[in-house]
């Protein structure tokens, strides 16, 4: 949360974070502070990617959902600025009720941006995010058929997050074609080297798997929206809490997970959206509620089109 350009050090911080090769990208708010100067300021100090948000194809639809008239505006002069300078773009959207019917319409202007990057938020009920706002199971299933099928011919890579269980999707897709004999040509299961140099992991990220969060007051979490806290920088090094935090560890082990994830056999790529979990539940190893997969453990699936893992594959 927050505008870090807001900091009147943020340009020394990237410059600082860069010479110790440490790769940066920045996420700023659409407002009067992001100005073609500071973009190419940034990218002078060594940014190597600037994230922003569009949550709508249009003004009416974008500035509504984010509460700030002319934010998509701001946001499009932001994404040229960018260009002008050759730093690469990733455009952060949020998928609601509010601009669910609306994907096709994003889809073809994440195409007219020229970015690196689409980053397909799934909503977590927390802060401003009302669960009135979630989707169904079965509507996750729907965009995460078109960021399938989009991936297959987009210049930009695709990334769920937290909606981990579209690799559970992407895994199905795959060993459908390859049963029907049409998996040549396509790109690879979870897309390759973007033009600014960053692949897609094999397996599957989670809160506190290959993924940690620390706050401006060093407090470090499994994610930004798991507000359970596992230590402070302060106090401890981060390798050591990442490492050795008991929350840290009982989230890397599937056997903790619960319900359905618990039993699937798709748990060690995917495991569910542990902050979801903890915001619906209060529990961060409950099932993942938006998924309608129905491991074999528990039960035939209800869409037979979509079943098992694919051929070299083993089951958990």
């Amino acid at each position: 949360g927050g505008d870090p350009l807001k900091r009147p050090d943020v340009f020394d911080l990237v410059e600082y974070a860069t010479s110790k090769r440490v790769r940066i990208s920045l996420t700023p708010s659409a407002t009067p502070l992001l100005t073609r100067d500071a973009i190419a300021e940034l990218k002078r100090r060594g940014l190597a990617r600037l994230a922003i948000s569009l949550d709508g194809p249009d003004a009416a639809i974008h500035d509504t959902f984010r509460r700030v008239p002319g934010s998509f505006d701001w946001t499009l002069s932001a994404v040229r600025w960018a260009h002008e300078v050759e730093l690469p773009v990733q455009i952060n959207t949020t998928i609601t009720r509010h601009n669910l019917a609306y994907l096709d319409r994003m889809i073809a202007l994440m195409h007219e941006l020229g970015i690196v990057l689409w980053s397909v938020f799934f909503l977590v009920p927390t802060g401003r995010g009302s669960s009135a706002d979630l989707i169904s199971a079965a509507e996750f299933e729907q965009v995460f058929a078109k960021m399938y099928e989009t991936s297959q011919y987009a210049a930009f890579d695709i990334k769920s997050t937290e909606a981990q269980h579209y690799r559970r999707y992407v895994l199905q897709r795959r060993a459908e074609l390859k049963r029907a004999g049409n998996g040549c040509g396509l790109k690879p299961l979870f897309g390759g080297l973007t033009p600014d140099g960053v692949g897609r992991a094999p397996k599957g990220l989670n809160d506190g798997k290959g993924f940690v969060f620390i706050s401006h007051q060093g407090d470090v979490f499994p994610s930004g929206f798991l507000p359970l806290k596992a230590g402070n920088i302060r106090q401890q090094s981060l390798t050591e809490i990442y490492r050795h935090s008991p929350l840290f560890v009982s989230l890397r082990r599937t056997e903790n997970l619960k319900g359905k994830c618990g039993v699937c056999e798709f748990r060690e790529v995917c495991g569910g959206s542990r902050a979801r979990s903890y915001a619906l539940s209060g529990d961060p190893f409950a099932e993942e509620p938006c998924c309608v997969w129905e491991p074999s453990a528990v039960g035939p699936t209800s869409d037979d089109s979509h079943q098992g893992m694919p051929t070299g594959m083993a089951s958990v």
